[in-house]
C-alpha cells in the first residue's frame, strides 16, 4: 500500500521499535537469571509504535515524561542500551546511576524525565515541566505519557484543569493497554473512552490506534501543533496492548488465550515489516542487517552492565537533596 512517509522513517521505526523489543526480551532473560536483575520490571513489548510514531512527530529538545514502564521511551529519547541496560543491573554506570532501577530512568540531557513507580505522580510533573518552558519561553512542548489506571487518579483531573487554564505545551498520552495490574477499564469506569474525559475541560481530545507507528505520528503532530501555537493541551488516547504481563511476575491470567492472540495479529512490528516490503524500503538481507546490528547492541548492553562497578557507598545520600549542604546530611 503506497504511504505518504520516506524509507528512511519506516526504516528509523522498524530499527527503533526493534531495539525495543529485543531489550526487553533480553533484560527479561536476565532478570530470570537470579541475581541479575532486581525489583519491580515491567515490559514495554507490544507498546513500540507509540514509542516510535512520537519519536518522528517531536524533536529531541521536547522533554518527555511518563510512568514506571519507561525503559522503551528513555531507549527512544536517545538514552543508550548500555546505561539503561546498566540501571536495570544497579550499576554506577546506570541512566540514574544505578539508584533507581527498572521504574525511575532518567536523563536530562535526553529530555527524558522519567520513569516515575507513583501511578499518576508524573501528570503533575508533566505540567510543571510544560510550564516551565512556558514560563522560558521556549516554543517546547512536552509528552506526558500514563496508563489507563492513573487515568482514575485525582493528580489527572486537577491537572487538567489547570493545563486548560493556563494553556500548557503538554501533550497528554493515555497508553490504553486495557487492564491496570489485572483490571480492565471496563471494570473501573462509566466512562470506556478515556479521551472523552477532556471534554469535562473544554480539552481537545482523540482516540488512536496505538498499534501502528503511522497514526500515532499524525495525531500528535497535530496535538503539538496546537501546542506550540499556544493553543493549550489535547489529550490522546493511544489504543494499545502489553503482550506481556503487567509486571514481570504477572502471568496475566485474567486475560484469554484468544484475546492475547487477536492482539498479536497486530503487531506492530509484523506491521511496520509490512509496510516496508509492501513499499520495496529494504530487502530481506536489508532487514537481517539491522537485526543483526540491533542483536549486536543489546548483546554489547549486556556485557557493559555485566562489567560496570557498583555505586560506591558515598553515593548513598547524594542526590537525595538539591543541595548536598543540607544540614540532616551527616559526613
Amino acid at each position: 500500500m503506497p504511504t505518504k512517509f520516506s524509507k528512511e522513517t519506516y526504516l528509523y521505526w522498524y530499527e527503533l521499535m526493534q531495539l525495543i523489543r529485543q531489550f526487553e526480551l533480553k533484560a527479561e532473560e536476565m532478570y530470570k537469571m537470579a541475581g541479575k536483575i532486581r525489583g519491580f520490571f515491567h515490559a514495554y513489548i507490544g507498546q513500540e509504535a507509540i514509542a516510535a510514531g512520537c519519536m518522528t512527530a517531536t524533536r529531541q529538545e521536547d522533554p518527555f515524561i511518563t510512568a514506571y514502564r519507561d525503559h522503551g521511551l528513555a531507549l527512544a529519547k536517545g538514552v543508550s542500551a548500555n546505561s539503561c541496560m546498566a540501571e536495570l543491573y544497579g550499576k554506577a554506570t546506570g541512566c540514574a546511576k544505578g539508584k533507581g532501577g527498572s521504574m525511575h530512568f532518567f536523563s536530562k540531557e535526553h529530555y527524558f524525565f522519567g520513569g516515575h513507580g507513583i501511578v499518576g505522580g508524573q501528570i503533575g510533573v508533566g505540567a510543571g515541566l510544560a510550564f516551565a518552558e512556558q514560563y522560558r519561553g521556549t516554543d517546547n512542548v512536552v509528552l506526558c505519557f500514563f496508563g489507563d489506571g492513573a487515568a482514575r487518579q485525582g493528580v489527572l483531573h486537577e491537572t487538567f484543569n489547570l493545563a486548560m487554564l493556563w494553556k500548557l505545551p503538554v501533550v497528554f498520552i493515555c497508553e490504553n493497554n486495557n487492564y491496570a495490574m489485572g483490571t480492565s477499564v471496563e471494570r473501573t469506569s462509566n466512562v470506556i473512552d478515556i479521551y472523552k474525559i477532556a471534554d469535562a475541560y473544554d480539552m481537545p481530545g482523540d482516540k488512536v490506534d496505538g498499534m501502528t507507528a503511522e497514526t500515532v505520528h499524525d495525531a500528535v503532530v497535530r496535538a503539538v501543533k496546537r501546542a506550540r501555537e499556544g493553543g493549550g493541551p489535547t489529550l490522546l488516547e493511544m489504543k494499545t496492548y502489553r503482550y506481556k504481563g503487567h509486571s514481570i511476575s504477572d502471568p496475566g491470567k485474567y486475560r484469554t488465550k484468544e484475546e492475547v492472540d487477536e492482539y498479536k495479529q497486530k503487531d506492530p512490528l509484523t506491521l511496520i515489516l509490512n509496510s516496508i516490503r509492501e513499499n520495496s524500503f529494504a530487502s530481506d538481507e536489508d532487514i537481517a542487517a539491522i537485526d543483526a546490528r540491533i542483536e549486536g547492541v543489546v548483546a554489547e548492553a549486556v556485557k557493559f552492565a555485566e562489567e560496570s562497578p557498583w555505586p560506591d557507598d558515598n553515593e548513598v545520600l547524594k542526590d537525595v537533596y538539591a543541595d548536598e549542604s543540607y544540614p540532616f546530611i551527616v559526613d
